[in-house]
């Protein structure tokens, strides 16, 4: 049986999240060795009662099966952490989801990606605004994202998608749950050019409870978080929030200080927030030209063993000498390695061959 089955099962029990279900895969070895322990063991080893009360009635309902039938049926793909395919930019944030479904398709690509989000009551001035820089950035090879809502968020999806770029949709609700009914065409159009994404199982209704969540995964797949239009209220600044949390730079289109649904954006500027004034003043605040080269510099070596074990020491400025020596490898080894993670934009000098990680906003900002 699919392991992934299992990761789905927690998935469906509410309140097994990113932390319980770390602790439970580290304690029982795997997904489906903790769904087939006991409510004593799993409560030996940390899972509250109510929990497993709650696991208890999924493992002994037909939940699973249905939902797995689901997921067979419409050819929803899903993605743990373990899998290769899991974003690696997303894995980075605290507490990334465990389990991701997807339609479409998630491709390496995607790591060089931006999200727009704004108003659900977007203005004439708000669409101008968010389809030129969805275009403009589309056409520079970035994958747009944003959460498929009425608004801006559709707007600078279909942008994307008549600039002839990719686009990834992030939801609140199971992917097969396409929310709003009127954007089900659009739907369509992403699945065929990137990807609809969810945390949530396939058949999850579109809660407002469900929405706030999901923003830190929009963020959470982005080098960058742009807002176009958004009213003092607005689920953008939630997005803007977590993006500032994940170290994603944020920038903001201001507006009138006597319109509605600029006061949100024009918040973002004096807390901070970069001041995007036109498109192309993301060629440099974004370095956009090195976008291309390090995607093919991505396709034409692609990552190993050891440029992951080397990623994973440098957390902290680190001399050339010190990772031959910790890796066990030879020094023309490493040199030749770095130079190729550098021209990847994976990591950078930081002086006197010393070398650190690029991480999220760094990729672009570093």
């Amino acid at each position: 049986m699919d392991e992934k089955r299992y990761w789905v099962g927690f998935n469906l029990v509410k309140g097994i999240g990113a932390v319980r279900m770390k602790q439970l895969v580290e304690a029982f070895g795997s997904a489906e060795h903790a769904w087939r322990a006991s409510s004593l063991e799993l409560q030996m080893h940390g899972l509250p009662a109510r929990l497993c009360e709650r696991l208890d009635a999924v493992r002994s309902s037909d939940l699973l099966e249905r939902c797995w039938e689901r997921i067979q049926e419409q050819g929803i793909q899903v993605l743990t952490w373990e899998d290769d395919g899991y974003p690696s930019r997303l894995r980075e944030i605290d507490q990334p989801p465990p389990v991701l479904y997807v339609r479409g398709e998630l491709l390496p690509e995607d790591d060089f990606a931006v999200a727009i989000v704004g108003t659900r009551r977007i203005t004439p001035y708000g669409r101008q605004v968010t389809e030129e820089i969805s275009a403009f950035l589309a056409s520079q090879g970035l994958t747009i994202v944003s959460g498929l809502a009425r608004g801006v968020d559709g707007v600078a999806h279909q942008a994307a998608l008549r600039a002839g770029g990719r686009t990834i949709a992030v939801l609140g609700s199971g992917v097969d749950q396409v929310y709003p009914p009127e954007h089900r065409g659009l739907a369509e159009q992403i699945i065929e050019h990137g990807a609809l994404l969810s945390d949530y199982p396939p058949g999850t209704p579109p809660e407002a409870s469900n929405f706030p969540p999901r923003n830190r995964i929009i963020s959470g797949l982005s080098q960058a978080v742009i807002v176009t239009e958004a009213g003092e209220n607005s689920g953008a600044l939630l997005t803007a929030g977590f993006a500032a949390q994940q170290g994603r730079e944020v920038f903001a289109i201001p507006g009138s200080i006597f319109a509605s649904q600029s006061r949100g954006c024009n918040r973002l500027i004096q807390q901070g927030a970069q001041l995007l004034l036109d498109a192309a003043d993301l060629i440099p605040a974004l370095r956009l030209q090195r976008v291309n080269e390090q995607k093919t510099a991505r396709r034409a070596f692609p990552s190993d063993e050891i440029e992951g074990a080397i990623l994973n020491m440098l957390t902290e400025p680190t001399h050339i000498d010190e990772i031959s020596r910790k890796l066990g490898l030879p020094i023309e080894k490493i040199s030749a390695t770095l130079v190729l993670m550098e021209l990847k934009g994976m990591v950078r000098q930081a002086g006197q061959m010393h070398y650190i990680a690029v991480r999220e906003s760094q990729a672009f900002y570093g």
